[in-house]
């Protein structure tokens, strides 16, 4: 895999994406991560680049390094800020669902006069649009817009990080978040991503993102197939 050879240091992105493989259940709770080797083989960075990133992981609670056993994922839950909220992802992973993530494209695009996007970013925006599948199935459909100068930003790889993530290493802090859920039927680019009938019913869940001085970041479009598992939201007391 290639990493960004930008400012941020190799062994943080390499943090990122296991923590990210983690969270989406590609490296299970009770398991071990692939060996040093290994993971110096697959980002081809040195040993102490992998040996960095593990240790991150491991203050961080991730992680459980022992002697002559491996490496082991002792948690696979983020630490929220908001305290009583777990994500969506979380609760698949923790029922033993994987999910994969699948970036589809990124670019910039026209908007149409009087559509949401428009209203929001104007003529132009950075659009990017992504799959994310539940054991290998098409399970939600993601449309993200941002303003122009996220476009700036390098995508290294969607495939395995978080949108949120990156942002937060390119020095911007979403602070405010506010969905919006309807049942809708989608369009059928929509359809055919997520192999479901024409006219099938979906779950539609609009999110909007600012930062800390409530200027919106991002307007997100996520439509989810629920015939393969409804949208569940736990809280913690």
């Amino acid at each position: 895999m290639n990493l960004s050879r930008n400012k941020r240091p190799l062994y943080l992105q390499i943090m990122n994406i296991l923590k990210d493989r983690i969270l989406h259940g590609v490296y299970p709770l009770g398991t071990n991560i692939p060996s040093e080797p290994q993971l110096e083989q697959e980002f081809n960075v040195s040993k102490i680049t992998v040996r960095n990133a593990i240790k991150e992981l491991a203050q961080e609670g991730y992680l459980e390094k022992g002697s002559g056993k491996g490496t082991k994922v002792i948690r696979n839950a983020s630490l929220s800020k908001l305290s009583k909220w777990k994500r969506f992802t979380e609760v698949l992973v923790e029922e033993g669902h994987q999910i994969h993530k699948q970036l589809l494209r990124a670019e910039i695009v026209s908007n149409t006069p009087g559509t949401l996007p428009y209203q929001l970013f104007g003529e132009r925006c950075f659009y990017i649009e992504r799959l994310y599948h539940l054991d290998d199935r098409p399970y939600i459909h993601y449309s993200h817009y941002l303003s122009l100068q996220m476009s700036t930003i390098e995508l290294t790889d969607l495939n395995e990080q978080s949108l949120y993530e990156l942002l937060e290493d390119h020095g911007i802090a979403l602070e405010k978040y506010r969905d919006e859920f309807a049942a809708v039927t989608a369009s059928s680019h929509v359809e055919d991503m997520l192999q479901v009938k024409a006219g099938t019913p979906l779950l539609n869940r609009l999110r909007y993102s600012y930062d800390e001085q409530g200027t919106l970041i991002e307007f997100s479009a996520g439509h989810y197939s629920t015939e393969m598992h409804n949208y569940v939201v736990n809280y913690d007391t």
